[in-house]
């Protein structure tokens, strides 16, 4: 039980919460709308690592949705962060899309494909079997390995799509080192989170579509923890989890309801 009331903010992923690839979900706009006229804070934490906040901004523009771009914090820009601080001006070796150079290149981070200190890989168009065998061979010669995000897959229209972990596994395999992934449930990522919505992890709501990155990362963090079954988790697949979310709902247009129910309540006692 959740005592939305009570909460004063609200980190939400996206693909499979938001939306699908290029579709909108049911009862998002309701949601956005709940959390503006509750003056809640919210924040929309994303492991994808292809985007940039502008870029998700026009996205959901083109969805009908209007958010600004500081309500955006992704898996590249947590990499950039830790990277950053563990060794700021190094170089590194990149598979990705222009959200990951974007947040590389504003944190100091040239790019290097001769002897780069890092090996980063994050979801993009461009990983091939070239872009493998360099990213091997260069973590056989001594650059370290980053994941943007442990996730292994998420949602599309029509099914899902391999996701960053699923595309490092290979550079694993092939050389014995395993990376380090930045992204949820990473508490670096979870505590930046909270720091930019000025919440308390007891003051936050989680809200997510995967067990194993976004409710064990709120409930880890300390927060309550919404699990929507609109994204790649099913009611049955929750069964392998020694973990609950503290909430289980179809879909976070939901939320709206279950918090009208909430307040109705507490008119009547």
């Amino acid at each position: 039980m959740i005592d939305f009331r009570e909460k004063k903010g609200f980190i939400c992923d996206m693909d499979g919460v938001i939306y699908h690839g290029n579709m909108l979900l049911p009862g998002v706009k309701e949601f956005l709308k709940w959390l503006v006229n509750e003056k809640k804070e919210y924040l929309f934490l994303t492991n994808n690592s292809g985007c940039t906040p502008k870029e998700l901004n026009q996205k959901l523009l083109r969805m009908g949705l209007e958010v600004s771009e500081e309500h955006f914090y992704t898996s590249a820009l947590a990499t950039a962060a830790f990277l950053k601080e563990q060794a700021p001006g190094c170089s590194a070796y990149v598979i990705g899309e222009a959200g990951l150079f974007n947040a590389l290149y504003d944190a100091g981070i040239t790019m290097n494909d001769v002897n780069p200190d890092y090996v980063i890989v994050g979801e993009g168009k461009s990983y091939s079997l070239d872009t493998l065998t360099k990213a091997s061979n260069l973590v056989l010669k001594g650059a370290k390995l980053i994941g943007a995000n442990s996730d292994v897959s998420g949602p599309i229209e029509h099914g899902i799509a391999p996701a960053c972990k699923a595309l490092t596994a290979p550079i694993e395999m092939a050389t014995g080192v395993q990376a380090y992934f930045c992204g949820k449930p990473n508490p670096l990522m979870m505590r930046t989170g909270l720091n930019i919505l000025g919440c308390h992890s007891n003051e936050a709501v989680m809200v997510g579509d995967r067990m194993d990155t976004d409710v064990i990362s709120g409930m880890e963090s300390g927060m309550a923890t919404v699990l929507v079954l609109s994204g790649v988790t099913s009611l049955k697949s929750i069964e392998k989890y020694a973990y609950r979310p503290s909430l289980i709902l179809n879909g976070v247009g939901e939320i709206v309801t279950y918090h009208s129910k909430q307040n109705k309540l507490k008119e009547v006692v």
